[in-house]
């Protein structure tokens, strides 16, 4: 599956899990677990819980996703580049 597969949602963190995975509170009230993705690992951007960030669902099974973006204090969506 590629990234562009993916279901883009926003949503805040709620807490830490273990194991690198985190449990997100969707804006559309839904809860959702979710790892960091390969990217935010490789360039070890940390994710703590208050954290409002950008997660891609898999259309195949909408409760596990990958955290693609941590957005900035006051940013509502990603700007697309």
């Amino acid at each position: 599956m590629s990234k562009d597969d993916l279901i883009q949602v926003v949503g805040g963190v709620q807490k830490i899990l273990g194991g690198g995975r985190y449990e997100i509170l969707l804006d559309s009230g839904q809860t959702v677990t979710a790892q960091l993705s390969g990217r935010m690992r490789r360039f070890r951007i940390r994710v703590i819980p208050g954290d409002r960030v950008q997660v891609g669902l898999s259309p195949y099974d909408p409760t596990h996703g990958f955290i693609t973006f941590r957005l900035r204090e006051g940013q509502d969506e990603p700007t697309a580049s």
